[in-house]
């Protein structure tokens, strides 16, 4: 029995799939060092709340503040996420992990990182 849905819809993942969009966080939000980004978003939803892709970025620290849920596998690279109380969690290439909507804190690029990532908003 078929659903109509066609191997046509499956969406490849990587750098080499779509334009990359290079930026680097608005000036408010920079704390330290010069954390430019680069983005490949390779999909999105019909109903634009589920997406996929490959984020860059390198060494510096910005403020965050999460309103999607993010799963991301670390390619490379070497992070330290800290939360407003001063908790800290270090991400080193290979770690798996899960961002929930409503983390507030900071992003710290220690080593030149790429993510794949998976996020969804409500």
């Amino acid at each position: 029995m078929s659903n109509g849905m066609s191997v046509d819809k499956i969406s490849m993942i990587g750098c080499d799939r779509v334009d990359s969009e290079s930026y680097l966080p608005d000036a408010e939000k920079i704390v330290e060092g010069n954390p430019a980004q680069t983005l490949w978003h390779c999909y999105d939803s019909k109903d634009q709340t589920f997406g996929a892709g490959i984020w860059q970025g390198e060494p510096g620290t910005h403020r965050v503040n999460y309103t999607e849920e993010e799963v991301c596998f670390l390619l490379q690279g070497r992070v330290v996420v800290t939360d407003n109380e001063g908790n800290t969690k270090e991400l080193n290439q290979g770690d798996m992990f899960a961002i929930p909507a409503g983390f507030q804190g900071t992003w710290t690029t220690i080593e030149s990182a790429k993510k794949l990532y998976v996020i969804y908003e409500k």
